[in-house]
């Protein structure tokens, strides 16, 4: 059993949205069971993932062949402090493997640029970016790299969003009844997004330009 299949009677816990209703994400990690969602219309999917020191967040986003967006599954990787940076990066590269192998996406899109208040962090965060990058190749995956200014003005249709406005375009444009919590799961769907927009942006200008 991997570790995010444990702790269905986790005594604290994060909504998970899906498109079947409300899931649960605890702070060892996802209880995916029940969660597999196939269509053989699909035109993409795509997993985005927020990197962070504390929480790593992540969703699965699926534009069906009518052009409606799915959301199959989001949550965040919860980080313990008392775990050596080794095991936090361990932890960040099985359970985001285990997600790619469970919900088969056909590509990775993560932030090309982040923020972070202090050398350290930026260390840190780099390192947690790395992982990401590689669990997505080690699983045979291309990576998507996008500018936050890029996700927030594919999302919202402004650079300049606040997160509380791309978490509310996330609910509009996926049909959530619940907001996705932490708001590194909602940055996490806003990636997949703006990679989903981005493509079929390119997509027409490419047919346009034949």
């Amino acid at each position: 059993m991997q570790p995010w299949q444990r702790s269905r009677d986790a005594a604290s816990a994060w909504p998970l949205a899906t498109n079947a209703g409300l899931k649960r994400i605890f702070t060892s990690g996802l209880e995916p069971s029940g969660i597999n969602f196939r269509c053989k219309l699909a035109s993409m999917r795509v997993m985005g993932i927020d990197c962070g020191s504390e929480y790593t967040g992540f969703g699965v986003v699926e534009e069906m062949a009518d052009r409606k967006l799915v959301c199959h599954i989001t949550g965040a990787i919860k980080l313990k402090s008392s775990l050596s940076m080794a095991a936090k990066l361990q932890k960040i590269f099985s359970d985001l493997t285990a997600i790619i192998t469970e919900h088969q996406p056909s590509i990775v899109a993560i932030e090309d640029v982040f923020y972070a208040l202090n050398v350290k962090t930026a260390l840190k965060l780099g390192q947690v970016r790395g992982v990401a990058m590689l669990a997505a190749s080690a699983s045979g995956l291309q990576v998507a790299e996008y500018s936050p200014l890029s996700i927030k003005s594919a999302v919202v249709g402004y650079g300049r969003a606040e997160k509380h406005q791309v978490q509310q375009m996330v609910m509009r444009l996926l049909n959530l009844a619940v907001a996705p919590e932490p708001m590194d799961a909602s940055d996490a769907l806003a990636i997949a997004i703006c990679h989903i927009h981005t493509a079929a942006t390119n997509s027409r200008y490419q047919a346009a330009s034949r």
